[in-house]
């Protein structure tokens, strides 16, 4: 098949790369349009109406959550929304089959009222990079259903995939901002907060996307998550497992660390209510409408395996 990725020069769009190009012809669409192995051309998005003989669409291309908060809110709208709507204006009058947009969990909840969070939620998101989000999910599942109550596009799939925090090696989020911290020797002051959280393997993201597109999947939403969470505890045991550390992890007081965090809040320090509630709350995926789609019982990567893949990237030591 003739694919056409967005966004490929970045993290996950070069790893899709690695993964796809063995098995189809890919074409580029970036800001900037070097040459990347495996690609056959690469465009700029002013020649994005000429791309030609295209059969799918994976839509990576926007901007990433700024966990620092520094990024205006009207950057967020113009290109995850508006880039958004442009390629899938595109994808309709094309002939491309199948299109993939990849949104995010915080489309759909900034935190997780309940176990897991499903597909079945009404979507809330806080911040204008979750709103962007659903923004754009809102334009295409409008101009889904206008296009097939004009009785065409039947034949085309389109897919709104939720990943949470993505992971690999060559990750430079908030996971490697944790190992640096671990790798220190500092003591993990909130051992007594046993939260579970999700991560998606950038391994097993890339084997849902392949099983979108050479698969007869039907269209909707999915919720991308490996299939075991984890605690921010048994996180960062498993990265003093991976560099031969002793994992020091202190259980101080709750109450104690909300205190100090009310404090931070007041004073503008690292630790504020805030950062607490997001080190510590659970936000737990659930995968299984995807799982249910592609037949599968279980992700090829545990998440044990996807996260020490990940650990040992940031790391000097060889394995």
């Amino acid at each position: 098949m003739n694919i056409l990725v967005t966004g490929i020069h970045g993290f996950v769009g070069s790893n899709l790369v690695l993964s796809l190009k063995e098995r189809h012809v890919l074409y580029g669409l970036d800001i900037v349009s070097p040459e990347k192995e495996g690609v056959t051309k690469t465009y700029s998005w002013d020649e994005l109406e000429g791309v030609e003989g295209i059969d799918a669409i994976v839509h990576l291309a926007g901007k990433a959550h700024d966990t620092k908060n520094e990024a205006v809110a009207e950057t967020y709208f113009t290109i995850n929304t508006g880039l958004t709507r442009k390629v899938f204006d595109y994808f309709l009058k094309s002939s491309a089959k199948k299109f993939i947009f990849f949104s995010s969990v915080k489309a759909a909840a900034d935190f997780v009222v309940g176990d897991k969070l499903t597909e079945e939620v009404i979507p809330t998101p806080n911040g204008p990079y979750g709103e962007s989000k659903i923004a754009a999910e809102n334009y295409i599942q409008e101009k889904v259903a206008g296009y097939r109550l004009l009785g065409a596009g039947c034949e085309k799939q389109v897919y709104i995939l939720r990943p949470c925090m993505i992971h690999g090696p060559g990750n430079k989020g908030n996971l490697n901002l944790l190992y640096n911290v671990v790798k220190k020797g500092l003591p993990w002051p909130l051992g007594d907060f046993e939260n579970r959280r999700s991560f998606t393997s950038v391994d097993n993201l890339c084997y849902v996307v392949n099983g979108l597109i050479e698969k007869d999947v039907p269209s909707g939403i999915y919720h991308m998550a490996d299939d075991e969470a984890l605690s921010t505890n048994e996180l960062i045991r498993e990265m003093c497992k991976v560099m031969g550390k002793k994992a020091h992890i202190w259980k101080m007081n709750r109450g104690l660390m909300k205190e100090c965090a009310g404090l931070g809040s007041l004073l503008h320090l690292p630790l504020n209510l805030e950062r607490l509630r997001k080190l510590t709350e659970n936000y737990v995926v659930s995968n299984e409408k995807i799982k249910r789609a592609l037949g599968i019982e279980r992700m090829p990567v545990t998440a044990v395996e996807g996260l020490r893949k990940t650990i040992r990237s940031f790391s000097d030591f060889k394995f």
